[in-house]
C-alpha cells in the first residue's frame, strides 16, 4: 500500500518536479515475504467429515508466511474435544505445515509440502503426533477452480504406529460472477490407519456449501456428510452423522 500511495504522487508532481518523481523512483520495493493471518469460528470442526469437537463450536486461527517465489510456511491451531472426540489428545491440535507452490500461466498450479500434527498438552505417554506429506493440481477456467490432491503419512511414527494412511480428495470451487458468493464442493477418500473408526477401516466424506466474502470477512456454511453407516448410533458417536457447519472468518 505504501509503494502504491507513493507511484500515485510521483505521477500527480511528475510535471513540477521531476526531481522528486526520480526520487520516489528509487524507493524501495515491496518486501518478497507476506505474512497473514486469520481468525476463525466454526460452529463444529470436522476433520475428513469426523468432529474433533464434540458437535461443539471450536476457535481456530492460522498465520501463513509466503515468499514470492512460491515457498510458505505457517501453522493453524484450533482447539479440540479429548473427552469424546479425540480422547487424551488435549484441548489444542497445532499444525505446522510448509511447502511450494506455483501457479503457471495456462491455469494450472500445484502445491507440495508437509503437515506435522501436534497436540502439545495431550496426555502423558499417548503417542499422537505425526508428518503427513501432501500434493496437488489445480485447475482455473474463468471462475471455476478444480483440485484433485493427496495426503499420505506412513506408519511407525508415533501417532501412526499400525498402519500407514492415504487420503484423496477432490474440490471443486464456482465464483458467481457479480457477487461475493462462491459455491464449494469436496469429496475425499480415506483408507488406513486415520480411517480406524470406520467399520471397513476406510470411508469417504463430503461436503457441500457456499461462502460470502466482503473485503476481511468471510461467511460461509457447508453440508457435512460421510459414508459411514449409523447402525446402532454408531455415526452419531463418533461424530460422522451428517451436518450443517456454520463458520466466520476474520482475515488480517
Amino acid at each position: 500500500m505504501r509503494y502504491s500511495m507513493i507511484s500515485l504522487g510521483v505521477l500527480m508532481l511528475a510535471t513540477a518536479a521531476p526531481a522528486m518523481a526520480q526520487d520516489a523512483s528509487e524507493t524501495e520495493p515491496a518486501s518478497p515475504i507476506t505474512v497473514t493471518s486469520a481468525v476463525t469460528l466454526t460452529s463444529d470442526y470436522r476433520f475428513r467429515g469426523l468432529s474433533q469437537s464434540n458437535k461443539k463450536v471450536a476457535v481456530q486461527s492460522t498465520i501463513n508466511v509466503n515468499h514470492e517465489s512460491g515457498f510458505y510456511v505457517g501453522t493453524w491451531v484450533s482447539t479440540i474435544d479429548d473427552e469424546v472426540s479425540l480422547p487424551g489428545y488435549g484441548d489444542v491440535e497445532v499444525d505446522l505445515y510448509g511447502g511450494y507452490t506455483k501457479t503457471l500461466e495456462n491455469g494450472v498450479g500445484f502445491d507440495v509440502g508437509a503437515l506435522y500434527y501436534y497436540y502439545p498438552d495431550g496426555a502423558k505417554g499417548l503417542k499422537t503426533d505425526f508428518f503427513e506429506p501432501y500434493a496437488s493440481v489445480m485447475y482455473t477456467v474463468g471462475p471455476v477452480t478444480a483440485k484433485v490432491g493427496a495426503n499420505y503419512a506412513w506408519s511407525g511414527q508415533s501417532g501412526l504406529a499400525d498402519n500407514d494412511s492415504l487420503y484423496l480428495r477432490g474440490d471443486l470451487t464456482v465464483a458467481i460472477p457479480n457477487t461475493p458468493v462462491s459455491v464449494l464442493g469436496h469429496i475425499g477418500r480415506t483408507d488406513g490407519q486415520l480411517g480406524v473408526l470406520a467399520p471397513t477401516g476406510k470411508y469417504t466424506d463430503w461436503s457441500l456449501g457456499a461462502e460470502i466474502a466482503q473485503k476481511f470477512v468471510k461467511l460461509g456454511v457447508q453440508y457435512v456428510d460421510t459414508d459411514i453407516t449409523n447402525d446402532a448410533g454408531y455415526a452419531d458417536a463418533i461424530g460422522a452423522d451428517p451436518r450443517a457447519v456454520f463458520y466466520m472468518t476474520l482475515s488480517f
